[in-house]
């Protein structure tokens, strides 16, 4: 039973040894990038890219990093189901947005304006 108990301690070491070597090599090359802010921006940029992509592949081979990495790709098979609207549609429900706010806009400004007279008569200022 120690020696489950060992392995499991031991499993859960290693995923977090994963994550935290994959978020010390993002933050290298992240710091690389302004720290080497007089070598040419390609090359920096390059050096960037590289790290995001090394810390990215350590990043994977953990369980959360599975577990992330199937989420996005889920997300994404849902993103593709999704019936978005035509051109028209959008043009159209921009345009009654447009309407009903200009038409909140009348009617709130009326009310206050109501209010306001009503203050100035209860005291006295009005004419």
């Amino acid at each position: 039973m120690s020696q489950k108990a060992e392995n499991h301690s031991s499993a859960k070491a290693m995923e977090t040894m994963k994550v935290l070597v994959s978020l010390a090599l993002l933050l290298l090359s992240l710091a690389g990038y302004y720290i080497y802010s007089d070598v040419h921006a390609v090359v920096r940029v390059l050096g960037l890219i590289g790290g995001l992509v090394v810390a990215g592949l350590v990043f994977y081979q953990s369980e959360k990093g599975k577990a992330w990495f199937s989420y996005l790709s889920h997300a994404q098979k849902e993103v593709k189901q999704v019936i978005w609207p035509t051109r028209q549609e959008t043009v159209q429900m921009t345009l009654i947005v447009f309407v009903v706010v200009i038409l909140m806009s009348i009617f709130l400004w009326l009310v206050d304006m109501f209010f306001l007279w009503a203050v100035q008569i209860l005291t006295g200022q009005g004419g």
